[in-house]
């Protein structure tokens, strides 16, 4: 009997309004898993496209949230979907303790690329933060105090799209040499518009960074999160 590949399935919110772009990138991300895990079948599926999810799953998979906390979607909306089916999940990608240090790399680079000093940038860490509880917010502004004990002396400061303080509020008294860095997986309408608009009417001198889902190293980051979990024990869920 030939063997089979385990199972890994890398999970989104996506886009409800237009469902297939997010689905695309989320394909393209696990793709890159798969490079790393070859023994793998490394699935993806958006929360958003209905059916998918469903549609990729197996027993004993592992389940990896591409998500920047452990909130709601991560907390309720998944294990929901998932009820019946015997799997692992991995923590969030944006709880990986592996992500702060790309993340310090990516500054590092940016800052030298334009010849400014570190003590002398500013960095906006423009996240999602959330009406529906505190665990996003929560999740940012550790990663921030993160950065900024591996950053001694830079300026970092945090901004919400959806709670104060806002993005806008923020950024308004930025200089120039400042540095947008959106603390998200994929670069949804969050990131290509209210980001962006937030920016402008603060008057934003600076220029933005990728969103951390798409920093070099992260396939091998989430392919070691998925060989952690697979080592742990599978939970039936009913």
């Amino acid at each position: 009997m030939p063997h089979l590949p385990r199972v890994a399935i890398l999970t989104s919110h996506g886009q409800p309004s237009a469902p297939p772009p997010p689905e695309i990138h989320l394909a393209a991300v696990a793709a890159a898993v798969n490079d790393q895990l070859p023994d793998w079948d490394v699935r993806s599926a958006t929360l958003s496209s209905k059916g998918f999810l469903e549609a990729a799953m197996c027993e004993d998979a592992v389940i990896y949230p591409f998500f920047m906390a452990r909130g709601w979607f991560t907390g309720k909306v998944l294990p929901r979907r998932l009820t019946g089916w015997r799997y692992r999940i991995a923590a969030p990608f944006g709880l990986d303790p592996a992500l702060p240090a790309l993340t310090v790399t990516a500054i590092r680079d940016a800052v030298a690329s334009r010849d400014w000093a570190l003590d002398d940038t500013e960095i906006l860490l423009a996240a999602h933060g959330s009406a529906r509880g505190p665990k996003a917010a929560e999740a940012a502004e550790s990663f921030a105090a993160t950065l900024r004990a591996d950053l001694p002396g830079l300026n970092l400061r945090t901004g919400f799209v959806e709670e104060t303080p806002f993005i806008a509020d923020a950024a308004r008294s930025l200089g120039p040499r400042a540095l947008c860095l959106p603390f998200f997986a994929q670069s949804g309408a969050h990131v290509r518009e209210d980001i962006p608009e937030a920016l402008a009417q603060a008057g934003f001198q600076g220029a933005t960074l990728p969103v951390l889902g798409a920093l070099p190293g992260v396939p091998e980051l989430i392919a070691k999160a998925i060989l952690r979990t697979h080592h742990q024990s599978a939970t039936a869920q009913s």
